[in-house]
């Protein structure tokens, strides 16, 4: 046995001195002792529905708990508007069906033609955050463009986007509330810039949790004290405010996430957060 081996774990370095940084090695081992799982081809779509769940549940429950706590309607965008259990319901069972009917066919012939490969090592902690970032500023550069389009072409607004835009006021719920059309393309979108970019597998999660975490909260209706777009500075996110402001107004806030894109094309609208 390699005496160097718990040290070398603890500041981040192989045993064969290359170094690590700060890794995410205790992460990655316990991710592929589900090796099993990871590989076959329900992981894909369990993965994502029950994270998209998941990260809806505390706003579910905040619609919910608004309406009885006075003190939390502040941090509601549009106070006037609550959503009803008749209309997270439908919300609900589309989205399943999307999973079980639509996507699961094409992450299993993506699965199919390209198997899962798990790498031994994981990767360093700079790395995972600069390519996350990456990826978040091609994907929301990609969004805006398709956004913009299915804005300003009448045809594909009406066959493919109003289907989205049927809540003016909106929950978490419908981050997902789209057509067959919206969702693949958009799912493509986040699919295949984390392999564009070569990245590592845990890197290609971390993406996708944080993908799914960003949508919802931009569909939230909530603007909280710990809001992504409070957390960065000079209004280069925009977040919850800014996306809201699209589903009341229709002709801007393109982007999803950031403001950048907006500012450039403009059509960007100041949105007025708590």
């Amino acid at each position: 046995m390699n005496r160097s081996a718990p040290i070398a774990a603890l500041l981040g370095r192989g045993v064969d001195g290359q170094h690590h940084g700060l890794c995410l090695q205790v992460l990655w081992d316990f991710v592929t002792a589900k090796e099993l799982l990871i590989k076959s081809p329900y992981f894909p779509v369990l993965f994502s529905f029950t994270a998209y769940m998941a990260f809806c549940l505390p706003y579910i429950t905040l619609d919910f708990l608004s309406t009885r706590l006075p003190c939390l309607r502040k941090y509601k965008i549009q106070p006037q508007s609550y959503p009803t259990l008749g209309m997270m319901v439908p919300c609900i069972i589309q989205s399943a069906y999307h999973h079980a009917v639509l996507i699961f066919p094409v992450t299993f012939f993506h699965w199919y033609w390209r198997p899962v490969k798990l790498p031994v090592m994981a990767p360093e902690l700079p790395e995972v955050l600069l390519e996350v970032t990456v990826c978040l500023l091609l994907f929301d550069f990609e969004y805006f463009l398709w956004h913009l389009l299915h804005h300003r072409v009448p045809w594909l607004y009406k066959t493919f986007h109003k289907v989205h835009h049927k809540h003016v006021s909106t929950f978490a719920l419908t981050t997902q509330y789209s057509s067959v059309w919206e969702l693949l393309s958009l799912g493509f979108f986040a699919a295949i810039n984390p392999v564009l970019l070569r990245c590592h597998p845990l890197t290609e999660m971390i993406f996708f949790l944080v993908n799914i975490w960003l949508s919802v909260e931009d569909h939230s209706g909530y603007d909280l004290p710990w809001s992504t777009h409070r957390l960065v500075p000079f209004g280069l996110y925009g977040g919850a405010p800014h996306h809201d402001l699209h589903h009341l107004k229709f002709k801007s806030n393109y982007a999803p996430y950031f403001t950048h894109w907006d500012r450039l094309f403009g059509t960007f609208t100041e949105s007025h957060s708590h």
